[in-house]
């Protein structure tokens, strides 16, 4: 493979098929070699492989799940199909993981979260930045600015100099204030704790936006100003909130903080749930749910879950 950078997707790619060769057992001694000086090759392949081994010892259990029905019968036809599955499990969650929840980009950025994980730290000048699950941040003390590139964060500047988040659709400037700024693909929704905030949107004029307000900015400029609500930020304090809400909408907020996959069928998605679930045990959620909820979790493994309508008594 070339010296020269590769396509950060194309890195992601080869560590994940690497991964799913050791995993499948029919790695050879110069598969092992082969892979070393791959590894040895840049910066670049080394940072790539050493994270795909971290995401993916959070499947440990995905392949045994699969193995007990099959390790201990001798036909060898069934042994090769078993390894060519345990391949292909492999490879699906690494990969899976390494582009939905941490890409390159977020991998190289001086802050991050993985997924269910949330961190806070202190900055150099005294202020506090949170971020919440499989979010990422650059942090540049000297120019004054932090770059959200994924996710959600929250910051709190006590100090009168300025700090400037830069996101993919405009600048948020913050000075003595706090606020929470939620990037996805589609766009950037800004909310005001105390203080105000001075929003520069890609496309439009500058505006303020003062305590208890929200705004989506997208690429086309900034959308109305909104009422803040005040169950949003329960992330900072460990916490998922909800006050009547679709089933639907909260478990697609609740799908962010869990590794794998999760599943529901559409007749849930109007059903209404009310509470405060913590946000350290996903499991429990599911579990509360099924005890208040007409619905039962169907659990293969941690990682493949998927809520059923409970089915009735005759």
């Amino acid at each position: 493979m070339s010296s020269a950078a590769p396509d950060a997707r194309q890195v992601v790619r080869a560590a994940a098929q690497w991964l799913a060769l050791l995993e499948s057992g029919g790695a050879t001694e110069q598969d092992r070699a082969n892979l070393q000086r791959w590894r040895d090759t840049s910066a670049s392949h080394e940072l790539a492989w050493q994270k795909a081994q971290a995401l993916r010892q959070r499947f440990a259990d995905l392949p045994s799940v699969l193995a007990l029905s099959s390790l201990d019968r001798p036909d060898p036809g069934r042994r090769v199909v078993l390894k060519r599955a345990l391949g292909a499990v492999a490879l699906v969650p690494a990969a899976w993981l390494i582009s939905r929840q941490l890409p390159l980009e977020v991998w190289r950025a001086d802050l991050h979260t993985a997924t269910g994980e949330r961190k806070q730290v202190q900055l150099a000048d005294g202020s506090a930045l949170q971020l919440n699950t499989a979010s990422a941040v650059d942090v540049n003390m000297t120019s004054r600015h932090v770059k959200l590139v994924e996710g959600e964060m929250s910051l709190k500047v006590s100090g009168v100099s300025p700090l400037t988040i830069q996101t993919r659709f405009g600048q948020v400037i913050v000075s003595q204030s706090e606020v929470c700024v939620r990037q996805d693909v589609r766009g950037c929704r800004v909310s005001v704790f105390n203080g105000a905030a001075q929003l520069r949107p890609l496309q439009g004029a500058e505006l303020t936006l003062r305590a208890g307000q929200q705004i989506n900015l997208q690429a086309s400029g900034a959308g109305a100003v909104q009422a803040f609500d005040v169950l949003q930020p329960g992330w900072r304090e460990g916490v998922l909130m909800a006050n009547n809400q679709p089933l639907g909408d909260f478990l697609r907020e609740l799908d962010t903080y869990r590794p794998g996959v999760l599943r529901w069928e559409p007749e849930l998605e109007t059903l209404r749930v009310t509470g405060s679930f913590r946000l350290d045990d996903t499991d429990r959620i599911l579990a509360l749910l099924s005890a208040s909820l007409p619905l039962e979790v169907q659990m293969r493994t941690r990682y493949w879950v998927t809520l059923l309508p409970r089915k009735k008594v005759v």
